[in-house]
């Protein structure tokens, strides 16, 4: 336990300090991943569509939350030195046959982008350019964009921002050419000086956005439901209140003016039995408490992290390493909840109610994930997970399970 909770706090000051460059020290752009622009869960690697890359792709490695959020990083072709402006140098020639222009166009005309990696930095454009224009009849042009420029933001010897654009290039249209096109793709690369802080530009990241406003999320909304929440339970227990007052009045003046004893229940005391008994499916009952309070603290464990600023916003997929290292952590509240329900309701079968409390979530869930991975591995999608990674949380499940098992036993 001391080793996961180490390895949480690392999450949080891994990569503060950040890495620093000598003048003209070799900067590694590493291309990560392309898909629909409207669609980021949607991704695949990269080297899928027919671009620039090197003889031998050599991928970079990647912690669990970066595998969990889709990043297949890879080094690239681009030659960056720290402070070393360059233009219009040549990144590589390439000659497409038919299926690769045909690739290249399905993916412009479905609005793919691309991820690449920088010090850590995401940078996003597009792949090319889908001009439309009609109704009938409707027309499209596809181009392609052969050149890149990277804007590059540095604070004495270390990266402060970057972002790629296309300026000063015009796409190269691939409605009417025919293969073999030899093609020849160019990249720029300009430094300025900033008086930004290192520690301030997680701020800028998170205040950019390239995607799309609407596949952001809306905490008014969010707030706004929690407020609609808390206000119908206010309601309800206002109501009930008044009800149960009601009725408690009514018994105190039946039985100070009435002598006889054999008088009907009414109202609360139809119902009292029936609301202390205890319930049929006593496992099941606990298990799903059990579950449901070891949730709550791993949510409450993740804002309260999220709050102390524990999560880099540099470090692809730490929310996602910390949940799954919680979700193991906190395996012991199921157990222990569950277990102590379990014993008060006077249950018996505790090896049943282990079962449960290990499975009545996980196994539905991965089910269901078995299903999305699979469809996501036929596709050739990075959101499908490596079976080392299977592998990886399999045994990190087996051992956050083996917790509440064991806390569950101690308490019956």
């Amino acid at each position: 336990m001391a080793a996961l909770l180490a390895t949480l706090l690392l999450l949080g000051v891994q990569g503060s300090l950040g890495k620093t460059y000598e003048d003209g020290e070799k900067v590694t752009l590493y291309v990560n991943k392309v898909g629909p622009y409207f669609n980021p869960h949607e991704t695949y690697n990269y080297y899928e569509l027919p671009l620039c890359r090197p003889e031998k792709v050599e991928f970079a490695s990647l912690t669990l939350g970066e595998v969990l959020h889709g990043d297949r990083m890879a080094v690239s072709t681009y030659d960056m030195k720290f402070k070393a402006s360059v233009e219009n140098a040549e990144l590589c020639k390439l000659t497409l046959n038919d299926e690769d222009l045909e690739q290249l166009k399905e993916a412009i005309e479905d609005l793919y982008y691309f991820e690449f990696v920088l010090d850590e930095l995401p940078i996003r454009g597009f792949i090319g350019h889908l001009d439309e224009g009609g109704f009938l009849p409707h027309k499209h042009k596809v181009s392609l964009w052969t050149h890149h420029h990277f804007n590059l933001e540095y604070n004495g010897n270390q990266i402060i921002s970057a972002n790629v654009t296309t300026r000063g290039h015009d796409p190269l249209s691939l409605d009417e050419v025919e293969a073999p096109l030899e093609l020849t793709f160019t990249y720029s690369v300009s430094w300025k000086e900033t008086t930004e802080k290192y520690e301030t530009r997680g701020q800028r990241l998170r205040d950019s956005s390239f995607f799309p406003k609407t596949l952001e999320i809306h905490w008014l909304s969010i707030i706004n439901s929690m407020v609609l929440v808390f206000l119908l339970i206010g309601f309800v227990v206002i109501i009930l209140m008044r009800v149960l007052k009601n009725d408690f009045a009514r018994y105190n003046t039946e039985e100070e003016d009435s002598e006889d004893l054999d008088q009907d229940d009414n109202g609360w005391k139809i119902i009292h039995t029936d609301v202390f008994r205890f319930p049929p499916h006593k496992s099941i009952f606990c298990a799903i408490l059990g579950v449901g309070s070891q949730f709550l603290t791993l949510a409450t464990g993740i804002i309260v992290m999220a709050l102390m600023g524990m999560f880099n916003v540099h470090k692809h997929g730490a929310m996602n390493s910390a949940a799954i290292l919680l979700y193991a952590l906190t395996s012991c509240v199921s157990g222990y909840v569950s277990g102590n329900m379990f014993r008060k309701l006077g249950g018996h079968n505790w090896v049943w109610n282990i079962i449960l409390v290990s499975c009545i979530y996980t196994v539905p869930f991965f089910l269901m994930w078995s299903v999305a991975n699979s469809v996501a591995w036929y596709l050739g999608s990075t959101q499908a997970l490596p079976y080392t990674t299977v592998i990886l949380l399999i045994l990190i499940w087996l051992l956050g399970k083996y917790w509440p098992a064991q806390s569950l036993v101690s308490r019956l």
